[in-house]
């Protein structure tokens, strides 16, 4: 029998992929903010108990980061206690629950990879909702799935890729972060590896929950800046820049401030998720060709 998959955040980045991934595997169930106020549990427990999922996919998240500094209680509502009630639930269903979470738990205060037993430490209200999102999540228990992931862009919705793109049809010269580094990860690539795992686990490929369940870092492979990230977006762009090539000038993080703070290293370690489920997301460059290349 064809799974029934219910999709929470379906037209946000990941979602929008996740829609496509998951097409034609079973029953897909999308559902957006106009269907379901993941700021009221009641909300949350009633589109589940409705529908009935054998898999619940939540993509759907609070995302703004500097916002999230004045709005506290909005971001913890949306990013920690709704994946709570969510994951609650699917442990009653004995459903897969899949969630995603950031780079940004980490304080990025050494050089090296961040790894899954590596102890967090957000700067900022956002990560700090985030995290608070994955303890919930485990002390559910169940079927459960978190990938932390970082960087995320993709052909859909607004993001780095898309405001580069903007910023340099309509100006000469850029400023951009050059002292903070991870990986660009796509939306595209998320939504891909998330179906050859689930696909698996429901096959009963990677043996029982306790082989399998539990948080992974799921990023595209290589590290880069925000400044060299750009740089390599303008090199690759030039039809959708009307043959624009602005000036590039790269900064350090102390000359452009902003409400909260972020890591100078958020560069994840996914050997986990390669030793667990023989997954490797693309190298960001070869990511970033792709998405273009539908652009």
């Amino acid at each position: 029998m064809s799974p029934r998959i219910l999709l929470v955040g379906s037209a946000g980045q990941v979602g929008t992929e996740l829609r496509r991934s998951f097409a034609g595997f079973g029953e897909l169930i999308p559902c957006d903010r106009n269907a379901l106020d993941l700021t009221s549990e009641d909300s949350v427990r009633s589109v589940v108990k409705r529908t009935e999922p054998d898999i619940i996919l939540n993509a759907a998240a609070y995302t703004a980061v500097d916002k999230a500094e004045s709005e506290p209680k909005l971001a913890y509502a949306v990013n920690a206690r709704a994946p709570q009630v969510l994951a609650e639930e699917a442990a009653r269903r004995n459903a897969l629950f899949v969630h995603y979470s950031t780079d940004y738990v980490f304080d990025g205060s050494r050089s090296s990879p961040w790894t899954e037993d590596d102890a967090p430490h957000p700067l900022n209200t956002y990560g700090g909702s985030k995290l608070a999102g994955e303890e919930a999540i485990r002390c559910a228990g169940g079927r459960y799935l978190i990938f932390r992931t970082s960087w995320v862009y993709g052909p859909h919705g607004k993001n780095f890729l898309f405001t580069v793109l903007r910023l340099g049809r309509e100006r000469d010269r850029l400023t951009i972060v050059d002292d903070q580094r991870g990986a660009p990860t796509t939306s595209i690539a998320i939504a891909d590896a998330t179906r050859a795992i689930a696909e698996h686990v429901l096959a009963g490929g990677f043996g029982a929950t306790k082989e399998w369940a539990g948080l992974y870092h799921m990023t595209c492979g290589g590290v880069v800046s925000w400044c060299g990230f750009a740089q390599a977006i303008f090199a690759r762009a030039g039809r959708l820049l009307d043959g624009r090539s602005p000036q590039i000038v790269p900064i350090p993080t102390t000359e452009y401030q902003t409400p909260a703070r972020r890591p100078l290293n958020s560069a994840l370690c996914c050997e986990k998720l390669a030793r667990i489920f023989d997954v490797r997301l693309p190298a960001w460059e070869a990511a970033l060709d792709r998405v273009l290349g539908q652009l």
